[in-house]
């Protein structure tokens, strides 16, 4: 089943929350999510304030979630608890008759 952008999102920014900061090709595997995809929802995060970049050294390039970032991951998780959609199949409400 595909992931839709909102979830890839959240995945994004949960690993990082959990690992964090870490290089691209890190997050790439840890995610699952391909290079091209990852670079354009890294970009896209980073303009919401979801995500920073931040050099270390010379040259490194690392991606760090903000409060921001986190406080999005608090609110999907409680979104979640309110309404499961996506986990499982909805159970079936049977119809009575009159």
């Amino acid at each position: 089943m595909r992931r839709s952008k909102l979830e890839m999102y959240i995945d994004i920014l949960r690993v990082l929350a959990r690992k964090g900061p870490l290089k691209l090709t890190h997050i790439m595997y840890k995610a699952n999510v391909n290079c091209s995809v990852l670079k354009e929802f890294l970009d896209f995060l980073t303009q919401q304030n979801l995500v920073e970049e931040q050099i270390i050294g010379k040259k490194r390039t690392v991606y760090a979630i903000t409060p921001q970032g986190r406080k999005v991951l608090t609110y999907f998780r409680e979104l979640k608890v309110i309404l499961p959609i996506g986990e499982e199949e909805p159970t079936k409400i049977p119809v009575q008759l009159l």
